[in-house]
């Protein structure tokens, strides 16, 4: 059957870069496209869309190149300010692991340690 990963995280924005960003959610075929979720409408500054789901392991790569995609979209205003994040990311064997979207790039660290709790079973 496979093991699952609980994702959890958030990505910021521009809004006027919310079609582009819906494009890219949604035009991979990995069935995970319902885990994001967008503010019904935009208000004050940042955009926000978050993801939220437990996903096959063998998913995870394809999930990650989709924020690495995300996080390389282009700044558009004079502040050159791009895309910024952070995913949780915990297994069924209590690993976890955060992915840091930041300056156009996803780095990937051990979840720190106040947040590893996620990945206990009960």
């Amino acid at each position: 059957m496979g093991m699952y990963v609980a994702v959890r995280g958030w990505i910021e924005f521009d809004h006027g870069q919310r079609p582009l960003v819906e494009e890219i959610v949604s035009g991979h075929g990995d069935g995970y496209a319902g885990g994001w979720a967008f503010p019904a409408a935009p208000f004050n500054w940042t955009a926000y869309v978050f993801f939220g789901g437990d996903i096959r392991e063998a998913a995870v790569a394809s999930l990650r190149d989709r924020v690495a995609e995300l996080a390389r979209l282009d700044p558009v205003d004079d502040d050159l300010d791009m895309p910024a994040g952070f995913f949780l990311l915990s297994d069924e064997r209590q690993r976890s692991v955060a992915w840091t979207v930041r300056d156009g790039r996803v780095v990937e660290t051990p979840a720190p340690a106040e947040l590893r709790w996620f990945a206990r079973r009960p």
